[in-house]
C-alpha cells in the first residue's frame, strides 16, 4: 500500500522510516509541525527526499488515524 514507507524491525527499532533511508516518518511530520515548508525540509535537512517522499509521510499518518476506531465512553447519568 505505500511505496515510500517501509517497517523494518532492524532500522530505527522498527519505526516506520522513508523507504531506503533510516529517516522515520516522525522526524517529516515534527517538521512540518514546525511549519517548515516542503522546501525547506528538502533544502536545509533531507536533500535526498523528495515531494512525494513528504507527502507519502503525511499519507501514512492519515491513514493510522482513518483506520482507529473510536468508542465513546457512556457518560453517568444523575439519579
Amino acid at each position: 500500500m505505500f511505496e515510500r514507507i517501509s517497517v523494518d524491525p532492524k532500522i530505527c527499532g522498527g519505526k516506520p522510516c522513508i523507504k531506503g533511508t533510516r529517516i522515520p516518518v516522525t522526524m517529516v511530520l515534527e517538521l512540518l509541525e514546525d511549519g517548515l515548508s516542503f522546501d525547506e525540509i528538502l533544502r536545509d535537512y533531507y536533500p535526498t527526499l523528495t515531494v512525494a517522499d513528504i507527502r507519502a509521510c503525511i499519507e501514512y499518518a492519515r491513514s493510522l488515524i482513518e483506520g482507529e476506531e473510536v468508542y465513546f465512553a457512556e457518560e453517568a447519568v444523575a439519579v
